[in-house]
């Protein structure tokens, strides 16, 4: 299975206030996310974390990242600077990367901490994937009511856990068959 993620922030006290976040700090947020990513996610899946996993350092990411299970590929974001440790990054990411595009199902995905207006395949049912508005799910609804294949895989948009590239295509599943 393929899972995306973004924005979880670990270690960032801020983010709990300006996301909103049901956390009373970053220890409890730190645990709750953990925690939810290892329910779904197993060691045999790859997940893709779409940006900005922590703001804290190559040492305490390491620590993090031991802790979550699947096969780690990172989307760089605007926060993930602990991935300019080389050897953390060749170590704990199957890949580190400013964009992807995958197909799984024959669907194309394409990746980036950024949301794009139009991307490729835009016209042709792919769906682009991305992190950094800390959208919440009415974000996801409203662009599905509107037609645009554009899903906000952070946290803050999908109950703080990690989304399945299965569930992203039936979310989109009836907007799709009108391309």
């Amino acid at each position: 299975m393929i899972y995306f993620t973004a924005d979880l922030h670990f270690y960032h006290e801020k983010i709990i206030k300006s996301t909103n976040r049901p956390f009373r700090n970053a220890d409890e947020m730190n645990k709750v996310l953990v925690r939810k990513w290892n329910e779904k996610v197993t060691f045999e899946d790859d997940i893709y974390i779409l940006g900005d996993f922590t703001m804290k350092g190559a040492e305490l990411a390491a620590a993090i990242l031991s802790a979550l299970k699947g096969r780690k590929h990172l989307i760089r974001g605007n926060h993930d600077q602990f991935v300019d440790n080389r050897e953390l990054a060749e170590t704990m990411f199957i890949s580190v990367q400013d964009y992807a595009e995958l197909i799984y199902a024959n669907t194309m995905f394409v990746l980036c901490h950024y949301p794009f207006a139009e991307w490729n395949g835009y016209a042709k049912g792919s769906i682009c994937l991305h992190g950094h508005q800390h959208n919440h799910e009415e974000y996801n609804i409203t662009n599905r009511r509107e037609g645009i294949l554009r899903y906000d895989v952070g946290v803050d948009a999908n109950r703080m856990a990690p989304v399945s590239a299965e569930e992203v295509i039936a979310f989109f599943a009836v907007e799709r068959k009108k391309f």
